[in-house]
């Protein structure tokens, strides 16, 4: 098989799976391929195919950190910010997580802030972390 085939069916495969996960990286992955591609097509050997590869994977990856890294803030915030969950029970007091209930379920919980709150007690969702809420017993503003 042609190398520049080679790599055009490498980078089609990548943006392809892309389509399917969302992130960026493995579109700059795909393009790294396309531009080893053209490479091969120019008649460059696999040594520069692969440089070419490199540094446009390192080149790209970097950009999409920046972007993603100075967008953060500008990001959607969290849909359960500042809805109440019941206390429920510690599950470690010294390492503040609890269990609370949240919507209908038991939730395992890290509870911020000195307050120790007892069974029942009324706490807010700060953020999620997995299946892990971070909560308070202050209202958020």
């Amino acid at each position: 098989m042609e190398e520049d085939l080679a790599w055009a069916i490498i980078g089609l495969a990548l943006v392809i799976v892309e389509l399917l996960t969302g992130t960026f990286y493995l579109l700059v992955l795909g393009i790294a391929a396309f531009g080893a591609a053209l490479a091969a097509w120019l008649g460059q050997g696999f040594p520069v195919q692969v440089i070419v590869a490199a540094a446009i994977a390192a080149l790209g990856c970097y950009g999409v950190h920046v972007y993603r890294a100075s967008n953060m803030t500008q990001q959607m915030p969290q849909v359960d910010a500042g809805q109440p969950a019941n206390f429920e029970n510690w599950v470690d007091r010294g390492a503040r997580l609890a269990r609370v209930s949240y919507r209908g379920a038991s939730w395992d919980a890290l509870v911020e802030g000195e307050e120790s709150p007892e069974a029942g007690a009324i706490l807010y969702v700060l953020a999620t972390h997995g299946n892990t809420l971070k909560v308070t017993t202050r209202r958020p503003a």
